[in-house]
């Protein structure tokens, strides 16, 4: 392969990457209000979050896109192939983030809310000072394992086409005929994607475990 044939692979690495990060950043906003009213004192409320989060995950993700695109985007309101991507896997990401937080904040000892209720501090100063910067670091691990997923759950974008780098491989497999080479250089990069995630994910952890240690 020249050099030439390098650069779709390169423009579709860029998509992904825009579209990992952007699905991940929606998913993490989101996930904290799911997260309220998951743990919210009215059931119905809790009910309602709760039936969300399963449904939205008992759905692939493709048929999520799929929904989206050809549904809302055609009978609804026009929307481009990445903008639907992005609406489908941030929904995903929203989901899957809200669970990971749960487990973060039952991890955090009852105790500590009692303490703090003790203390007469409220529900809201007591999760932001005391239970979410343990819990930040209780998920840490967890998010960052499931942004490496969501990278790779970038790839069915291309199915409404969205150029991003399963595409891009595709196209270029069909134009050289050289699928072996192109979709092994394609499985590398998103290894090379990987690789920095879990790295950060490990320093952060050290550093944060290191600082709660002083």
């Amino acid at each position: 392969m020249n050099a030439a044939d390098l650069l779709p692979l390169l423009r579709g690495l860029t998509w992904t990457v825009a579209l990992t990060a952007g699905a991940f950043f929606i998913g993490a906003v989101l996930g904290v209000p799911l997260l309220a009213a998951r743990r919210s004192r009215l059931w119905l409320l809790r009910f309602m979050a709760m039936s969300v989060i399963q449904i939205v995950r008992a759905i692939p993700p493709i048929l999520w896109l799929f929904i989206i695109f050809f549904g809302l985007g055609m009978g609804v309101m026009p929307i481009s192939p990445f903008n639907a991507a992005l609406m489908g896997l941030g929904l995903i990401a929203a989901a899957n983030l809200a669970e990971i937080y749960r487990g973060a904040v039952a991890s955090i000892h009852f105790g500590q809310w009692e303490a703090a209720a003790a203390l007469d501090l409220g529900r809201w100063s007591t999760f932001r000072d005391i239970v979410a910067p343990q819990a930040f670091r209780v998920a840490l691990p967890s998010a960052a394992s499931y942004l490496i997923g969501l990278m790779k759950e970038t790839a069915v974008a291309s199915t409404i086409g969205v150029a991003e780098l399963a595409y891009q491989g595709n196209q270029l497999s069909q134009l050289t005929f050289r699928g072996l080479e192109v979709f092994a250089l394609v499985g590398l990069f998103y290894v090379l994607l990987s690789l920095p995630i879990a790295w950060l994910s490990r320093v952060a952890d050290g550093y944060l475990r290191a600082k709660v240690a002083r």
